[in-house]
């Protein structure tokens, strides 16, 4: 059987919730989870309150191989990220050496005070593992199946790019997209039956709507070629007998 990996996201901030920030990380994660094997299966976004974030993290790390954190791990009084993930793991949210000597050199070679505000982005969990950030120094961070990043674009994906090799990664997702002229008020009876039939598939209904009229991609996804090829020459014959009838 093909090893399936999967992975979820949680989004933390109250600032993506009211609306002030959009989000730029989730479709960054999911294209990459996708290249590289992994299904990513939920994305939570959380508000900065610690109880809700410790239920999240507790509530998706027993479900998937892999957890993802953007936000919350700044120098702000409402970055608490990292106390919450050390709560739901049960550890001590402390100091830790090496973030803290890494970031006093840094300020003090930029001759900028590093103020009690600047020493808590080297607060987290006893015994989490850096996350390197090649952007703005200040490192995240890696507890059993949970990365904590942060969560400005561009840092989350610097971080990223440095989690991804340590990654177990699954058999890919093969695709393949046939086109149905009709909508799916039409299709939606057999495309279900022909779901039915082939169980190691996913079958997708995109509706679409161009010139005046609408229609449907579907989009057959499964991890060998051969459930790939089956499910697809029955829903392109499926699409051949509804254009024949019409």
């Amino acid at each position: 059987m093909p090893e399936i990996v999967t992975a979820a996201m949680l989004v933390i901030g109250d600032e993506i919730l009211s609306g002030r920030t959009k989000d730029k990380n989730i479709g960054h994660l999911a294209d990459i989870m996708t290249a590289i094997g992994i299904d990513l299966k939920e994305v939570r976004i959380v508000p900065d309150e610690e109880d809700e974030i410790v239920a999240a993290v507790n509530a998706v790390r027993a479900r998937y191989t892999y957890i993802f954190t953007t936000g919350g791990i700044g120098p702000t009084h409402d970055d608490i990220t990292a106390d919450s993930v050390a709560k739901a793991f049960g550890v001590p949210c402390e100091y830790d050496a090496k973030a803290y000597a890494v970031l006093e050199a840094s300020y003090a070679q930029r001759g900028i005070e590093f103020t009690e505000a600047r020493k808590r982005m080297a607060r987290m969990p006893r015994g989490a593992d850096h996350i390197d950030n090649p952007v703005s120094i200040a490192p995240g961070f890696r507890i059993g199946n949970v990365h904590v990043m942060a969560g400005v674009p561009s840092i989350f994906q610097a971080m990223l790019d440095n989690v991804v090799p340590t990654l177990k990664t699954g058999t890919k997702m093969l695709s393949a997209t046939v086109h149905c002229p009709f909508g799916e008020g039409l299709i939606g009876g057999p495309l279900a039956d022909i779901q039915k039939a082939h169980p190691d598939t996913i079958i997708g209904s995109y509706p679409k709507y161009g010139d005046g009229k609408f229609w449907t991609e579907l989009v057959v996804r499964a991890r060998s070629e051969e459930a790939l090829e089956a499910a697809r020459k029955d829903v392109e014959a499926m699409v051949a007998g509804l254009s024949a009838a019409s």
